[in-house]
């Protein structure tokens, strides 16, 4: 099967180039530079003129609530909704039931996604305090690191013990990816919130109880204990002005310790939960605008290397009341890349950057094989999207099972129009292809 894609604006490797892309069966077989459209019989044409063509995106962060939660989520929904918002590749979280944490839970999620995700997949092995001997016989070419909770409390995966976070970082020979809250922290900021506002305190003071302090407290110790034992250290949503300045910044070669930013840590801030509610409540908070400025002045200057989702649904009763009652989370996987180019429209960075921090250091920093470029020989993970298409975010247009965004109503000035995954064209100008599949994602291990 050969398919052409013409007369795009191509961006890749802090590039934009007009041309042409060719696809033949499942890989990139060539790119053109230039105006002129090679000649020859393609099966397929794709006339791209007046879009962008980027690689496929990579979402380093996301739950898709399967096995076990499944009344909010599953791996068919979510990825469903992945390539809708031009994400051909995720890695997913163990804080599922059961949890991640043994090897034949980590099977049974591969299991589950080769039957029914329509996108490219894997999934961390999450650690507690007491299963790193399992680490010795993970297959490494198929997981792309180890997850770490240091300080929000998701069952018994709350690794709190010092000599539990040595071993961690001490026998860890792939990435480990970390939440980092201070647990001590929000405890005792939480009952001080209920002695105030009694025993469910509006979300408002979610910022206050899962405070930037408890981020700090925990952030600094991951990367104390990354240094002290070399560990490759991802920090997951990182929130506050000073997290940032753990980090430095890079360009062409990514550190020993890199720091991930998520959407709602992009788009909200403090302000917005008079108007959002719970909606946008989330673990770590939404902060102060100082800090999503922060944020945002980070992913273009380098001391973000990732951008992440943390695509976590629940069902929307599950998001009633406040910082007690009302559970963390909001699906945002759909809506990721055009969020991001509105911010490339409102000057915060560039459309090359933007490719950077969600489809090239993904695959440079997990090591991912053969995607998150364009390049010849690469998997053919291709996203196309048109800018000044305006449209508006309904409850017709969500494709996660939970069916409800706090970005319901939102108007984007760009659109997904078509995505390639492994050569396939899972979505045609809105018509989805029910029957497409992923593939697992394979690492390449230093």
């Amino acid at each position: 099967m050969l398919t052409l894609i013409s007369g795009a604006t191509i961006v890749n490797e802090d590039r934009k180039l007009c041309g042409s892309l060719l696809i033949e069966d499942d890989r990139i077989a060539e790119i053109y530079e230039g105006d002129m459209t090679p000649r020859g019989h393609y099966d397929r044409k794709v006339d791209a003129a007046g879009c962008f063509v980027l690689p496929g995106v990579i979402d380093d962060h996301v739950h898709f609530r399967e096995p076990g939660l499944t009344s909010k989520a599953d791996i068919e929904s979510e990825s469903r909704a992945a390539a809708f918002g031009g994400v051909t590749s995720y890695f997913d979280m163990p804080n599922t039931v059961p949890q991640t944490t043994t090897l034949a839970a980590l099977e049974e999620k591969f299991r589950i996604a080769a039957s029914h995700s329509h996108v490219n997949y894997s999934f961390f092995f999450g650690a507690t305090n007491d299963n790193m001997r399992l680490a010795d016989r993970l297959d490494k070419s198929r997981i792309p690191g180890i997850k770490l909770f240091m300080g929000s409390s998701t069952g018994n995966m709350l690794v709190d013990r010092e000599e539990a976070l040595e071993d961690i970082f001490r026998r860890a020979d792939m990435p480990v990816m970390v939440h980092c809250e201070d647990t001590d922290v929000i405890n005792a900021n939480m009952a001080a919130a209920k002695a105030k506002y009694g025993d469910d305190p509006a979300v408002c003071h979610h910022p206050m109880i899962r405070s930037r302090e408890a981020c700090i407290k925990s952030t600094s110790l991951a990367v104390r204990l990354a240094r002290k034992y070399g560990t490759r250290l991802h920090v997951a949503h990182v929130t506050t002005t000073e997290e940032l300045e753990l980090f430095e910044a890079v360009e062409d070669t990514l550190p020993q310790i890199t720091a991930e930013a998520v959407l709602a840590h992009l788009l909200f801030s403090d302000c917005d939960y008079e108007r959002l509610g719970a909606l946008i409540k989330c673990n770590p908070a939404v902060k102060s605008t100082a800090d999503r400025d922060a944020l945002r002045a980070a992913i273009s200057d380098g001391r973000i290397a990732v951008v992440g989702t943390d695509h976590a649904p629940h069902r929307l009763d599950e998001k009633q009341g406040g910082c007690c009652r009302a559970m963390s989370g909001m699906p945002m996987v759909q809506f990721s890349l055009v969020s991001m180019l509105g911010l490339v429209d409102e000057g915060v960075l560039t459309i090359e950057r933007l490719v950077r921090l969600m489809c090239h250091n993904p695959a440079l920093l997990f090591g991912v094989r053969d995607r998150g470029f364009l390049r010849k020989g690469y998997k053919a993970d291709v996203v196309i999207v048109r800018p000044d298409a305006p449209w508006t975010v309904t409850a017709d247009d969500i494709r996660s099972k939970c069916g409800w965004s706090p970005l319901l109503g939102n108007t984007f000035n760009w659109r997904v129009e078509h995505t390639f995954c492994n050569g396939s064209h899972i979505l045609n100008a809105g018509i989805f292809d029910e029957n497409s599949r992923g593939e697992a994602i394979e690492f390449l291990r230093r």
